[in-house]
């Protein structure tokens, strides 16, 4: 996966809430991959994508297991925040930190030993693409908007800790461009697990898992099966976002239809 010896990360079945086997052999994710965690609240699906995040060994509630390359995952990659190759970013995900983002983003870049020439200013414009509220370096990481700290969080992840699998919990509330953050996220070859309730995210992804009780429920593999509902979802969550606009800078919506 993207950058190390990283080929695949496989998910070994657990349990449900009621001790119940889950009726999966095996979740093998490879370069690339997009994955969207779908099911009612309280249906497991944040517990599934922090299972991959701490590598689960059969220690968690779920009972499952996380395999690197198909092995028990090298001690560095769960001891080590600088090694890990698992970047988790989620609604709730704050800066405590008082700098500039300029600041922080080299800071994140001295602790990767990384010397690739304008990572930051390269990191701080993809992350712009991502939102349409500007990011600008001198900016302080405490007053950035929800938007745009997942937004910098998420270029972070692609160009700084260069994540092979980045894991995202329902981060399309937080103002942040979906299709743009997915297609990004395929040009680098990045592995990508959403949980989220958001159809077009869904529909956008390779595989669906569905959750019910703590535990997977089934694996849908739409194979573009799903194409002309995906597009038609496209054009209304496109017409969505420019009414959201129009709200936002003061319009009255006062046309008497409109096509979508």
């Amino acid at each position: 996966m993207s950058g190390c010896s990283i080929r695949e990360i496989t998910i070994l079945p657990g349990h449900d809430k009621h001790n119940n086997p889950e009726q999966f052999d095996r979740i093998v994710i490879r370069p690339g991959d997009t994955i969207s965690i779908v099911g009612p609240t309280g249906s497991g699906k944040t517990a599934f994508i922090n299972d991959i995040e701490v590598f689960a060994q059969n220690d968690t509630a779920t009972g499952r297991t996380v395999l690197v390359n198909g092995e028990i995952p090298a001690e560095e990659f769960i001891r080590d925040p600088s090694k890990k190759p698992i970047a988790l970013i989620t609604q709730n995900t704050k800066c405590l930190a008082d700098m500039t983002v300029e600041a922080f983003l080299a800071m994140h870049v001295r602790a990767r030993k990384i010397t690739t020439p304008d990572i930051i200013a390269k990191t701080r414009e993809l992350a712009n693409q991502f939102t349409g509220e500007q990011i600008h370096a001198g900016c302080r990481i405490t007053a950035l908007s929800g938007g745009q700290t997942r937004s910098l969080m998420v270029a972070d992840a692609i160009l700084i800790s260069n994540a092979p699998l980045i894991l995202l919990d329902e981060v399309e509330n937080a103002g942040i461009f979906r299709e743009r953050v997915i297609e990004v996220l395929k040009e680098h070859c990045k592995s990508v697990i959403f949980v989220t309730h958001d159809p077009l995210v869904s529909l956008l992804s390779d595989r669906r898992i569905v959750m019910r009780h703590g535990a997977v429920e089934k694996v849908l593999y739409p194979q573009g099966r799903e194409l002309p509902v995906r597009d038609m979802v496209a054009r209304i969550d496109l017409t969505m976002c420019r009414f959201r606009e129009r709200i936002r800078a003061g319009e009255l919506l006062t046309e008497p239809g409109y096509l979508v």
